[in-house]
């Protein structure tokens, strides 16, 4: 365990700013990825995020691709059988269930919604299969809407800070929402996806080579690198 005080009070701007350039070596988080390669309207965005669901974002990323590249619209996937889904996405986790969700889907936005997703928070948690990650991320990438997402990464490196104190992911987000400035809501999972794949790791963080190390508590942290 760490008995050394933090030598300075978390400055998030600082350590964001770190952080940025800390992981620019490391593949980027799955969802902004695909952004970056155009697949960036809310439907696409939203499907490729139930995707992702318990299934690794170096395996997530392509299914989505595959999928995706055969109906990029609800209108064009409605046409497609859910079996035709389920071939696309066999190899992600869980796929026979999110083909029927992800079909579901894209109906339901034709039919309600005239074939266009808005970008609306209810909306999106209105569909079975969807979670607040999921809708958060999407409206954060897709709609430039500040929402915080949390997944494990995010929930584990900000408690290991001592930024937050929570128990669950869920409760994380809430803490978030009341500390962290609305600047950084969505750039938050952008940043501290690869930086807890890659540096503040689940076992064993790699400490020692860490850019916020002098602002980190390293809270629950027994052994590092």
């Amino acid at each position: 365990m760490n008995d050394s005080p933090p030598k300075r009070p978390l400055d998030i701007d600082l350590a964001l700013n770190r952080i940025e350039a800390a992981v620019e070596p490391y593949p980027k988080a799955a969802m902004f990825e695909l952004a970056e390669l155009g697949y960036a309207t809310p439907f696409e965005q939203l499907i490729a995020c139930i995707i992702s669901i318990r299934t690794r974002d170096e395996a997530s990323l392509p299914i989505a691709r595959r999928l995706l590249d055969v109906a990029r619209t609800p209108a064009a996937m409605a046409q497609l059988a859910p079996d035709e889904i389920d071939r696309l996405i066999a190899s992600s986790t869980f796929h026979e269930r999110k083909s029927f969700q992800i079909h579901a889907i894209a109906r339901r936005i034709v039919d309600e919604y005239g074939g266009e997703l808005p970008c609306d928070e209810q909306v999106l948690l209105s569909f079975s299969g969807v979670g607040v990650k999921c809708a958060h991320l999407a409206l954060g990438i897709a709609c430039d809407q500040p929402w915080i997402s949390v997944d494990i990464h995010v929930h584990r490196v900000t408690n290991r800070w001592g930024y937050v104190a929570a128990p669950t992911p869920e409760q994380t987000m809430v803490e978030l929402e009341r500390v962290l400035p609305r600047a950084h809501w969505i750039d938050i999972n952008r940043l501290l996806v690869p930086f807890g794949k890659h540096i503040c790791t689940g076992e064993l963080p790699r400490c020692s080579t860490c850019p916020v190390l002098e602002m980190c508590r390293q809270v629950g942290v027994e052994r590092h690198r």
